[in-house]
């Protein structure tokens, strides 16, 4: 009777690269969904607040948040092992976040260009925009982690270089 041979084993140092790589792409597609539905809320209602003006219109804001969160989808799906792009998603979610709920609990009033932008209802649109921002920010700040983490476990091993996207130096 024929026994097999045993699998190769993967060394555990490839082995934990290849589940943080696993792990990184499913954030990376988490975060831009979050982006992507923000970016999407923001331009659709964009038109809506273009009376709302100082020097700079509340729809030019939110042409401006819109076009900020589609890129950074567009960037975190393509340069996800990137560190700084995890960054500049988070800071794009984390911004977004910070002025929908100051400007839904405080009336802050003018300031320089922008105008008062104080809205204190909830309604269907800023709920999904607020509740994507936020799971972008939770899981961008996860990939930050996450990607930092992978180039440091790849250039201490060198292991699967090409897995992730970094080139062996």
């Amino acid at each position: 009777m024929k026994t097999k041979a045993p699998a190769p084993r993967v060394p555990s140092q490839t082995r934990r690269i290849l589940t943080l790589s696993a792990c990184l792409w499913v954030l990376r597609l988490l975060t831009a969904a979050g982006l992507a539905v923000d970016a999407y809320v923001h331009a659709d209602l964009a038109a809506t607040y273009d009376s709302v003006t100082k020097t700079i219109s509340q729809g030019d804001l939110f042409r401006i948040e819109a076009g900020a969160a589609a890129l950074a989808a567009l960037l975190v799906v393509l340069l996800g092992t990137r560190p700084l792009v995890w960054v500049y998603a988070l800071l794009v979610a984390a911004v977004g976040v910070a002025a929908v709920l100051l400007y839904r609990y405080v009336d802050v009033g003018s300031v320089g260009p922008l105008p008062n932008m104080y809205e204190p209802g909830w309604y269907p649109e800023k709920t999904a925009s607020a509740v994507a921002e936020a799971a972008a920010m939770v899981t961008a700040a996860a990939g930050l982690f996450l990607a930092h983490r992978l180039r440091t476990n790849s250039r201490e091993d060198r292991a699967v270089p090409a897995l992730i996207g970094t080139r062996s130096e």
